[in-house]
């Protein structure tokens, strides 16, 4: 009679990733891990090529005892001939006997000769594990990440970042997947491409004398959009309708007394006035915005060719017309009134009013970039990116929940620094607040900044907005605000049944506090706790990053090419040249 122990086999699955260079040629080895001990460390090899793009791999891995519920499945790579970097997707277990199969999430990369440990996935808060196995990897992990992204001040007065002079120093895992970059770098290097061939057109051939021959430029930027952007930008009621529903729809609010810097008077706008009414009846109307560019008062300005740049800070009224819809009404193009500080209205020369308005997209130009754009959707999201990778566990549900809208924040946002806004960034070379004026708008902006500004239904409250006619913006903003805290509240109320389990989540509040006391630590007014107490604060929260990271973006970021490029352009080249 045969006395050797039975042998336990697991059918093991192992997905590799699916974009160019995720497959491998090196060597792959994998022990499960058990409660009650491991199987054999197995080498992974079927007949013919294992691992390669996109591959769904099947093999057995044999026990000489049942190894217990499983807690980790353990990786290894070790080169064969030449380092050749792995992305391993997921590994999927199935025990002996036909029990339930665990998914074992890894979406890593290994590189060199190393091992990685991965929990099946099912999302744990700390107190949900009682293993000391899970205990313990969740430990290291941490710690593992908290040496890996560390914070770093990139200039005094804004929000705190990654610690990477550039994205080549960023770890693999948080990189740009290689079709991702070919994209963006061929973009880039097209775009690159087409404003040195449209420069030497422009050096060459017909010098443009006209407003409307700036359209010689626009080769391939076209769409309807473009066009129709391009048929209308002259126009009153569409410079309003961009107010509302252009790149930067945030700065506008209700004016409900005229500012004791702008001394428009009701006889200078009654020409603009619907019939029967005039500007105080409509200003305790309702009907009366301002735009107002203070921010960017006395900002230093860029040279560029050797021209020294100018920058407005305009001071804007609109008003709702009933037939018109909102529309300019008076311009002042500086905060401080005076002889040499006109007032420019619609009854005036056609090409001053223009002009005025030009002045006033400009201003907007450099708000919408550095601040709409750049600080409050993407400075603002690497705060809780990185405190995200450096406090929560893979299998936190919190970390589940927001590591989709948080992909590819760390390489984007270094690029930017490198390539916009750095000494010698894009910035520098075409734009009026390039070099220490990008800096000093930002800081000025960042004082400011407040959590609650973040919320789109205090911020549409405290602007006086409610009610505006044709804000698309806050209609679409609303309906996806909701649809988002609905969907986050579902998710930590499954995780959270009281608020006291929100309060004793130790790893959740050593997240916030890194947030607060690292990445906002400029920032003391920003009106967000150091401590989350309630369910409520945390699902406000979460929607806040999420709406910011999607919506928030893309409402700022999109509609560049299409609703704002001829304009941006065609002011910037004016005012580069002196009009």
């Amino acid at each position: 009679m045969c006395l050797c122990p039975q042998m336990e086999i697991y059918t093991v699955t192992v997905a590799t990733g699916t974009s160019d260079y995720s497959g491998t040629n090196n060597y792959i080895y994998v022990t499960l891990v058990g409660e009650k001990g491991e199987s054999e460390r197995t080498l992974l090899d079927n007949p013919g090529l294992d691992f390669c793009k996109g591959a769904v791999d099947q093999y057995k891995v044999s026990s000489p005892a049942p190894l217990g519920p499983l807690s980790l499945v353990r990786l290894e790579k070790q080169r064969y001939w030449v380092e050749d970097n792995w992305f391993c997707r997921y590994v999927k277990v199935e025990p002996p006997g036909g029990d339930k199969t665990l998914t074992f999430p890894c979406y890593r990369w290994l590189i060199g000769d190393v091992k990685l440990e991965i929990r099946e996935g099912t999302a744990k808060t700390l107190k949900d594990d009682v293993s000391p196995l899970q205990l313990a990897h969740r430990k290291a992990e941490l710690e593992e990440r908290k040496s890996t992204y560390r914070w770093v001040t990139w200039a005094p007065g804004i929000p705190r970042c990654i610690d990477a002079k550039t994205e080549a120093d960023l770890p693999q895992d948080v990189r740009f997947d290689n079709e991702k970059r070919s994209d963006f770098e061929y973009s880039l290097h097209y775009a690159l491409m087409e404003l040195s061939l449209k420069k030497l057109a422009i050096r060459f051939g017909k010098s443009w004398n006209d407003l409307e021959d700036f359209r010689r430029i626009f080769w391939k930027l076209r769409s309807p959009i473009a066009e129709y952007c391009m048929e209308h930008w002259k126009e009153d009621w569409f410079f309003g309708y961009q107010c509302m529903n252009g790149c930067n729809p945030r700065m506008i609010y209700r004016c409900q007394k005229l500012p004791e810097n702008f001394p428009v008077t009701a006889d200078m706008v009654q020409s603009s006035m619907a019939p029967r009414t005039h500007l105080d009846r409509e200003l305790k109307a309702g009907n009366i915005y301002l735009l107002d560019y203070a921010v960017t008062d006395g900002i230093p300005t860029n040279t560029i060719r050797g021209r020294p740049q100018f920058i407005a800070a305009p001071l804007c009224l609109l008003y709702q017309h009933p037939d018109q819809g909102l529309i300019p009404i008076a311009i002042q193009l500086e905060q401080t009134p005076g002889l040499d500080t006109p007032i420019f209205l619609p009854k005036d020369p056609p090409l001053s009013w223009l002009l005025a308005k030009m002045w006033v997209r400009h201003s907007e130009f450099q708000v919408f970039q550095l601040l709409s754009h750049l600080l409050r959707t993407h400075l603002v999201i690497e705060v809780f990116c990185v405190a995200t990778l450096r406090q929560l566990p893979a299998v936190h549900p919190i970390f589940k929940l927001l590591a989709p809208h948080l992909r590819y924040t760390l390489e984007i946002n270094c690029r930017g620094r490198t390539q916009l806004i750095s000494a010698n960034g894009i910035f520098k070379r075409v734009v009026s607040t390039g070099g220490d004026g990008l800096v000093v708008l930002a800081q000025r902006e960042y004082k400011v900044l407040t959590y609650r500004s973040l919320q789109p239904q205090y911020d549409f409250i405290d602007r006086g907005v409610t009610q505006l006619d044709k804000y698309h913006y806050r209609e679409h903003t609303m309906l996806l605000w909701d649809a988002i805290h609905r969907f986050v509240s579902s998710v930590v109320h499954l995780f959270y049944l009281l608020d006291k389990d929100v309060q004793e989540d130790l790893e959740l509040q050593a997240w916030i506090r890194d947030v607060t006391q690292e990445g906002f630590a400029a920032l003391p007014k920003f009106g967000l706790s150091s401590k989350l107490s309630t369910r409520d604060e945390l699902c406000t929260l979460l929607s806040v990053i999420i709406f910011t990271s999607t919506a928030q973006h893309a409402a700022t970021n999109n509609g560049q090419v299409s609703t704002h490029t001829f304009t941006y352009l065609l002011q910037t080249q004016c005012f580069i040249s002196h009009l």
